[in-house]
This record gives structure tokens, C-alpha cells and sequence, in this order.
């Protein structure tokens, strides 16, 4: 009777004896794997379904070793045909009436549907390679085709690891100068000379060593966009030679006499404050002015928490195909601890962190053990490790309080960031204790 009933439910349901061998291999089971039942019994369970834990991270088998329960883990199988099937899975022990383990059940859920939902949604929200759903960036992400539109020179301004070069490849992708190349230099990477040389090239004898002419920066990019980067590093000598260029679009090479024209767009990146150099005589009032046509600001991650979780799948599945791997996602304890980091290097961290935990990942999900030293504590995961499920409270706490701290306590404008009824808001801030800003 137990039987015909698991021929009925919507999960797949298998059962297996001491020698690993399946006694058992209900309708879905059959449905989702495309194995028939006659084809899985009596076979051990490794061979059926050639998942991606079954060499060294067993969820059967460590439930049957420690006696603890797997729930809703997500791995990858191998039908009948060959594809590779997400799946969820939970395990239990199989006691006789002397409570000895004599075997073992697993279940476990097709996540097919749900893995091209979640395509459709990344989708979504993304831009041309960009990541992001947060009310920050979807502002940014309005404006970016009318920028791409326009010839004028573009400065983005944000912190070290929040993409500026990827905005400014989007800008160029957008533009009518797309079919021509994208050329970027990191301006405060070289000294004076060199970054002159890189820029407007250089004619043969123009210096020792110098045999033959050498086409630059600018002259690579013709009819397309450089992307100046770190500009808020060059020199006041480089920022002469640089005002011209903009101010006249010419340039002339390193020991040449004849200025050359240019047609390029030119987009600046700076993770200082231009306006404060400026104030204190670093860099150049007009050549500031000549770079801030359009201005972008990039927030940082921690402004934009609620694109983490994107952020995560996206560079799981870009590691996945880079490595060959088929870790699925993070655990509950990973999200909560990367949601309340405060993540310095913003974006570049997020990555290096994800990648950091696919070197040592060996099973479906990255854990708390696969991430860096610094970040296997924390308030949210320790309290997900000893069982206080508190996990969508304390993001929910933690969102909101940065929405308000962003807009200065005022529940208005942060009701409106949130996408939520300022009602909504102002209930919830009572409920989980926030103190509010007068």
C-alpha cells in the first residue's frame, strides 16, 4: 500500500539496502531520471543516478553515517539521455524494528522549471552584462542609452570594484561607435613618460630604443571610445597634454611635428573626488570640466544589498562553465553572511569570495567552510547554525536600515527606493524595533 502510494506523489522517491543497492524506485523517480523502475532496482543507487555528490559527498551517505537528516540540497544528476537535471534532495535513515540502520530514502524535486524561471528573471535584471535590480541601479541603467546616444565625454566616479569599466564598455556597446573598438588604460598605472607614449604613440628615433613608429592609445580608438581610467592619478603635466586633446581632439606623437586629428569618444573613470582635487589644486579646474559633461556615480555594493543575491548566482554560473563544475548555489548560512558584510572592495570582492569558495567546494553547495577565513563568522550565520531561523528578519532589518541611512531617515524617499507603501514602511520599522532618525 505504502508503495502505490509514493507511485503517486510528485517527487521522486527511492530506497536503497546496506549494500547501497535501490529497492525501491517510484513513478517519478522514473519520470524525472527517464530510468525505468525495472532498470534501477537491484543496482547500487551511484549507477542510476550519477549525480554530482556521489563521489566523495554523498548526502545518503553521510545521513547514514551520522544519522542527521539532508534537506533540500541542490545537486545535478544525469538522466537516461544523457542531460545534466538539477535537482533538490532530502534523505532519511531506514531503521528495523531494533533500531538498526538497514538502508536508506532518499526524495528529491526536478528543479528544471524553476532553474528556467530564474534564468528569465536574471534577465530581468541585468543591462548589458550588468547585474542589478536595486533602485540605485535601475536609475542608472534608464540614463545609459540617451548617454550612449551622445558624443560627450563621460566621467563615472565610484570606489574601487564597482564596475566602472563595465559601464564604460556598456556605454560604447550602446553607441553608434559600437562596431569600432573599445580601448581602456589605467592611467595611474604608468609614469608620465610611459602614459604619453601609451596615449599618442611615438615616431622612430623620438627616443633610444625608438626604431620605428609606434601608434598610441587615441590613434587605436579612432572612430571609437578610450576609456581613460584611474584619471584623478595623472600628473599636472599629463593633465596639459590630456585638456588639449579635448579641448582641440589633436594630438601629436612623441617626437612628431604634425598634429594628429582625433576622433574618439573619451570616457573617464575615478574612484577619488575629482571636485576635491580640484579645491585643493591636484588636478585641473578646466580639465575637470572638459571630463564632467555627464557625470555617473556608481553606488557601492553595501548600498545596493539587494543585488548580492544576483550577484552570487551570476558569478556561480560564470565559475560553473569557466571550471567545469556543477555547485548550484550557496546555503542559507552563505547568503545571510554575505548579506551583512560590509564588503569593501564591493563588487570585485563579491567575486574573488565566490570564486575562493569554488576552489574548495567539492559537493553541490558552497558552505560556510568554502569561504574565505574573515567571513566564516557572523552574527546572522552563527544564528543559522544553532537553529534561530532569523534569516529573513535580519536582512529585512538590515535593507531597510540602509535605505534610511542613504536617504537620510527620510521614510518617504526610502519607501519609494524600496518599492513599498510608506505605510508599509513605517509598520515595519516599528515592528522590528528601528530607531528613527529625527
Amino acid at each position: 500500500m505504502l508503495d502505490n502510494l509514493l507511485d503517486y506523489v510528485p517527487d521522486g522517491v527511492f530506497t536503497v539496502d546496506a549494500d547501497w543497492r535501490v529497492t525501491f524506485f517510484n513513478r517519478a523517480a522514473e519520470q524525472i531520471t527517464g530510468i525505468k523502475r525495472a532498470d534501477a532496482i537491484g543496482r547500487r543507487c551511484c549507477d542510476v543516478f550519477r549525480a554530482s555528490i556521489c563521489e566523495n559527498a554523498c548526502a545518503l551517505k553521510q545521513t547514514l553515517s551520522t544519522s542527521r537528516r539532508v534537506v533540500n540540497r541542490v545537486v545535478y544528476i544525469i538522466d537516461a539521455r544523457g542531460q545534466k537535471i538539477p535537482i533538490s534532495i532530502s534523505t532519511a535513515a531506514l531503521r528495523d524494528k531494533r533500531g538498526r540502520i538497514i538502508g536508506g530514502v532518499e526524495s528529491f524535486r526536478d528543479l528544471r522549471l524553476v532553474e528556467e524561471l530564474h534564468r528569465e528573471l536574471q534577465q530581468q535584471n541585468s543591462f548589458s552584462d550588468i547585474i542589478g535590480r536595486s533602485s540605485a541601479m535601475r536609475q542608472i541603467f534608464e540614463i545609459l542609452p540617451q548617454i550612449a546616444e551622445s558624443d560627450s565625454t563621460v566621467l563615472i566616479e565610484g570606489v574601487s570594484g564597482t564596475g566602472k569599466e563595465l559601464f564604460a564598455r556598456a556605454v560604447h556597446n550602446l553607441s553608434r561607435r559600437r562596431s569600432k573598438k573599445f580601448v581602456a588604460i589605467n592611467c595611474g598605472a604608468l609614469p608620465d613618460n610611459l602614459l604619453e607614449s601609451e596615449l599618442f604613440g611615438y615616431k622612430a628615433g623620438a627616443f633610444t630604443d625608438a626604431r620605428r613608429d609606434k601608434s598610441g592609445r587615441f590613434a587605436l580608438a579612432e572612430n571609437g571610445t578610450i576609456f581613460l581610467d584611474e584619471i584623478g592619478d595623472i600628473s599636472p603635466a599629463m593633465q596639459a597634454r590630456l585638456l588639449r586633446v579635448l579641448q582641440e581632439r589633436i594630438y601629436e606623437p612623441l617626437g612628431g611635428v604634425e598634429p594628429v586629428k582625433a576622433d574618439v569618444r573619451v570616457i573617464a573613470a575615478t574612484n577619488k573626488n575629482l571636485g576635491k582635487l580640484v579645491e585643493q589644486g591636484r588636478f585641473r579646474e578646466d580639465l575637470f570640466y572638459r571630463i564632467h559633461v555627464i557625470r555617473i556615480e556608481l553606488p557601492s555594493l553595501r548600498d545596493r544589498r539587494e543585488d548580492i543575491p544576483l550577484l552570487i548566482d551570476h558569478f556561480i554560473a560564470r565559475f560553473n562553465r569557466l571550471k567545469d563544475k556543477n555547485i548550484a548555489g550557496v546555503s542559507d548560512e552563505v547568503l545571510a553572511r554575505l548579506m551583512e558584510h560590509s564588503f569593501p572592495g564591493n563588487v570585485r570582492e563579491l567575486e574573488n569570495i565566490i570564486e575562493h569558495a569554488f576552489v574548495l567546494c567539492r559537493g553541490g553547495v558552497i558552505e560556510l567552510k568554502h569561504l574565505p577565513p574573515p567571513l566564516r563568522g557572523g552574527a546572522l550565520g552563527d544564528a543559522l547554525r544553532l537553529g534561530r531561523a532569523m534569516t529573513l528578519e535580519s536582512m529585512e532589518k538590515l535593507l531597510i536600515t540602509d535605505s534610511l541611512r542613504r536617504n537620510d531617515g527620510n521614510h518617504q524617499k526610502a519607501a519609494k527606493e524600496l518599492g513599498i507603501n510608506p505605510s508599509t514602511l513605517f509598520r515595519k520599522v516599528k515592528t522590528l524595533k528601528l530607531a528613527r532618525k529625527t
